[in-house]
């Protein structure tokens, strides 16, 4: 299933009507009062951009199981209701849904505005897909946006049909969900952890499967667990047991070692004697569980296990709670688990369903990177399945990057020397295929600007302070380095840290002050060696660079280019592997993406930047994610530098 799928800020919106599919599936009391506004408040990113954006918007959305019927107990009518109220203006509401009401609603609504179509669900032809249904929906406007990730994974007629006739994109809400679960998946920050809960064995068998190709390590916890117990030759006394997939479970185990994934099990249960939250407690090793007790909760020593691991993680996903949350003195497992992941450095997402009833129960959704917002398509995302909500959604294209190669002098070459090395240069990158900067000493400027200009060479300067004026001495804002005809300005080299007490801090101050005043910034980030033998790589350039680039928006994105410098690589003569090079690169890029979106990480330039040379440069530009290089010593000497820009 390709991910890259193209959302509303890809398309012009202005002047069109809108179809949005939204989860409004909301919980009512007996009065028809919603009780939980967390799906409503889902779908407003995506509604409010759309009317920022001058659309005429028509939301739909189903409620509850009316069976193919006009049930009125099921009308969307308090989501009319509560919407009006959030988005400051009436929102009509349908009296019927692809009839004479909704069409003369949806011809009448204005730019800025929004109506909302009664449930679809009223009509059977809804979960059948039926296509006529879905043409006549479609026939309500010009484009049609998928905001409802709890239902992609159902083929009907408002998730996957309409997109046959009209142009189809995601919302945000669907962004943000592939975009996360996405990269989880296919493009995890490692060590890769995930932890699978909750009762059956049977309804996490794909998932496993399909995880164990992926991740590093899988920790099985909840009512599941009790199968794989007995698998192993246990006993668990009255515990929940799938014994049809007794057998399974240890296919299961086996197939775990033979792809060197660690599978941890519970190594102690917190048992009761009968099924309720007061029932005589007691705690018991996971495989030798009393004939009179059920294990209903993950023990001490196991939390223990389970969170070391957690810790050590740099992605973590978890669906299924550890124990029978929903009784207090058997939540504490699920809730260990939900704070070591909280107070872990990792991406941590949460399937939905359960575990995020559980996280958002103990109070600690806003410390987790992502909650799912459908519980049953995410399992579906998990186990590999196509979606046929996401499918049906329009494949963006993977940009080209132009590469870079940018000469950082460092503090050599006088004036008469800079202009002398630029003269030579010229003549040698003129048939480049890439962008060409050299950042040289302030002092050479004047001398090298009237050479290269009209030339395909741009220049750059080696650093900038984050005021715009004042008592700096030494010091040149952005506005100087702009007046002074640099385009580039190189922020945060590891020299810059090393020598003049650079921090992640200031980085950033200096990064968003020359990107703010039209500079393009080429922000350096890059791990010690020690810190590279100790295994934090990708721990410190993901801190690094969503650090330098804080206070930025995803737009101005365009006007930076990272250069991934190795420390223990500049100056030294060692070079990383290209494969060490790539894979560095892109933990950077997804750094990026989980900060600013997938859109904006596969269009930021990544340079390398340690120790390319003339012999180094195509194996290192060979690879997918390495967009350029910023050069050292090699770009002191014309040919040398020709060697590398013409790769």
């Amino acid at each position: 299933m390709n991910l890259n799928k193209m959302t509303i800020e890809d398309v012009q919106v202005k002047g069109k009507k809108v179809l949005v599919r939204c989860d409004f599936n909301v919980p009512l009391d007996a009065e028809k009062n919603i009780t939980d506004e967390t799906r409503i408040n889902a779908a407003l990113p995506t509604i409010r951009y759309l009317l920022d954006n001058g659309a005429a918007v028509i939301l739909c959305s189903h409620l509850g199981r009316p069976k193919g019927q006009f049930n009125m107990e099921f009308s969307l009518a308090p989501v009319a209701k509560r919407l009006s109220e959030k988005l400051g203006f009436e929102v009509k509401l349908a009296k019927d849904v692809i009839g004479p009401d909704a069409k003369k609603l949806a011809a009448e609504v204005e730019p800025g505005k929004a109506i909302l179509l009664e449930n679809v669900r009223f009509h059977a032809e809804e979960e059948k897909n039926d296509p006529e249904f879905a043409k006549e929906l479609a026939s309500m406007a010009e484009l049609y946006v998928s905001d409802a990730f709890g239902t992609v994974h159902r083929a009907h007629a408002s998730t996957a049909g309409v997109a046959n006739y009209l142009p189809a994109v995601a919302g945000y809400l669907i962004g943000k969900e592939l975009q996360f679960l996405g990269n989880a998946v296919e493009n995890p920050v490692r060590p890769f952890v995930a932890i699978l809960g909750g009762a059956k064995v049977k309804d996490k068998i794909g998932v496993i499967k399909n995880l164990l190709d992926k991740v590093d390590v899988l920790l099985i916890g909840g009512g599941m667990s009790y199968t794989f117990q007995v698998a192993l030759g246990g006993k668990v006394g009255r515990s929940l047991l799938d014994e049809e997939r007794i057998g399974l479970a240890k296919e299961l185990i086996e197939l775990a070692q033979e792809k060197g994934v660690k599978m941890l099990l519970p190594v102690d249960n917190v048992c009761g004697d009968n099924f309720s939250n007061d029932c005589e407690r007691i705690t018991a090793h996971s495989r030798n569980i009393p004939d009179n007790f059920e294990g209903m909760d993950i023990g001490p020593e196991t939390v223990k296990l389970f969170s070391e691991e957690i810790a050590k993680a740099r992605t973590i996903v978890w669906n299924g709670p550890m124990g029978c949350f929903e009784m207090p003195n058997f939540a504490v497992g699920t809730l260990a688990i939900a704070k070591a992941m909280a107070e872990s450095h990792a991406t941590t997402i949460i399937g939905g369903g359960d575990s995020a009833a559980a996280v958002t129960q103990m109070g600690l959704a806003d410390r987790m990177s992502h909650i799912s917002t459908g519980g049953g398509a995410s399992l579906e995302f998990l186990e590999g399945k196509q979606l046929p909500g996401v499918v049906c959604l329009m494949d963006r294209e993977i940009p080209k990057r132009t590469p870079i190669i940018a000469g950082n002098w460092k503090m050599n070459k006088t004036p008469e020397e800079a202009a002398q090395l630029v003269t030579d240069l010229i003549p040698l990158v003129k048939n480049a295929k890439c962008d060409v900067v050299v950042c040289t000493p302030a002092v050479d400027f004047a001398a090298i600007k009237p050479i290269i200009a009209g030339t395909n060479i741009h220049l750059g300067a080696q650093n900038v302070h984050f005021k715009e004026s004042g008592a700096y001495t030494g010091e040149l804002s952005a506005d100087m380095l702009k007046a002074a005809g640099c385009e580039y300005v190189i922020i945060g080299h590891s020299e810059r840290r090393q020598y003049f007490g650079e921090t992640d801090k200031t980085v950033n101050l200096r990064t968003v002050a020359a990107v703010k005043a039209g500079l393009k910034a080429i922000v350096c980030v890059g791990e010690m060696k020690d810190e590279r033998e100790a295994g934090y790589t990708d721990m410190i350039v993901t801190y690094q660079t969503q650090m330098a680039l804080h206070g930025l928006t995803a737009n101005d994105l365009e006007n930076v280019v990272v250069a991934y410098e190795p420390v223990w690589a500049i100056g030294t003569g060692l070079t990383a592997t290209d494969e060490q090079a790539n894979e560095t690169i892109g933990v950077i890029r997804k750094a990026i993406a989980a900060k600013f979106g997938r859109y904006a990480a596969e269009h930021i330039r990544i340079q390398y930047g340690g120790s390319m040379k003339g012999s180094n440069v195509k194996g290192l530009m060979a690879q997918p994610e390495i967009d350029g290089g910023l050069i050292g010593g090699a770009s002191l000497k014309a040919a040398d530098f020709a060697q590398v820009v013409n790769f």
